[in-house]
């Protein structure tokens, strides 16, 4: 082997990690999502260090003050107070741990579903695909926020409840995609093969099927955390979410929603913060989406 050639073979670029993060840096999309994603990441993460008072203090004398504003006290409150007194930014910061655990929580769990019963029905197909995709199509036809409204009505509103409900109801996606590329890989001359020499079907799925089939569940999951954030905040806005004593975007906007005349900044404020997020994760998405896409890479 010459000695270019195993320059270029140890060249950061040809590695593939060094690759993906060489193309990531070389995208303004993909760095704008992630920094969104990141900083959500931290607020998540360091809530109790960059919160500067405890979202739950509540100071009647100092309710509905405007962003920039000072309480008599002399306490600043950077994007002003709620109808309570509680400082905006401390619940701001304490509410993403909601959406960011909800979204990828709820996301991972429809994911692993989704992905299990895709290989089950591509691979086997007959009976077991028509009844996986009789179940998928059912579902399908139910409004999902309607079904998790319903299920949380009767089971009743906790944090598990909510990331069991959002992820019974987007497996779906994960399922169709994961078939649909199983029905063309499992007719490959590799699989072909270890079946020829006797590999179990377990093995086959678990070492040639599911690595060829993983790049769109990567796609689908980023999409699906921005979807489950949403479903959340709105499950929240509705009052089927967590408890009102925990900050959370959605309850914020149904608390601000009867000041919205009086104090723009109460659902401002969490909106900005919703679609920011959605945007962000939608932005980190829609790159992985064209990078993993090998005719969009030629």
């Amino acid at each position: 082997m010459s000695v270019q050639t195993e320059a270029l073979q140890s060249s950061p670029a040809s590695r593939p990690g060094a690759e993906f993060v060489l193309a990531l840096l070389s995208s303004r999309k993909a760095l704008c999502g992630v920094v969104v994603v990141l900083v959500i990441v931290v607020c998540a993460i360091a809530s109790p260090l960059l919160a500067p008072y405890d979202p739950s203090l509540q100071s009647l004398a100092d309710r509905m003050l405007p962003p920039f504003a000072s309480s008599p006290e002399g306490a600043f409150h950077l994007l002003g107070t709620d109808h309570l007194g509680r400082d905006m930014l401390s619940r701001l910061v304490y509410g993403s741990r909601i959406s960011l655990m909800v979204g990828l929580s709820a996301s991972l769990l429809a994911g692993t579903l989704g992905v299990l019963l895709g290989l089950v029905a591509g691979y086997f197909g007959g009976r077991t695909d028509d009844a996986i995709m009789r179940l998928s199509d059912v579902q399908l036809a139910l409004p999902y926020i309607l079904v998790a409204m319903a299920i949380l009505a009767i089971v009743g509103s906790s944090l598990l409840n909510i990331i069991l409900v959002l992820s019974g109801t987007q497996w779906v996606t994960y399922a169709r995609v994961v078939r649909s590329s199983v029905l063309s890989v499992k007719e490959q001359e590799y699989v072909l093969a270890a079946r020829t020499i006797g590999m179990s079907n377990a093995r086959i799925i678990a070492r040639h099927v599911l690595p060829n089939v993983f790049a769109p569940v990567i796609v689908i999951a980023t999409f699906s955390v921005a979807q489950t954030i949403v479903a959340e905040a709105a499950l929240s806005f509705l009052g089927l979410s967590v408890p009102p004593s925990v900050p959370s975007w959605g309850g914020m906007l149904a608390d601000g929603r009867t000041y919205i005349a009086v104090a723009w900044w109460l659902v401002t404020i969490p909106g900005l913060a919703i679609s920011l997020t959605v945007i962000g994760v939608n932005l980190l998405g829609d790159w992985l989406r064209d990078y993993l896409d090998p005719k969009l890479r030629l």
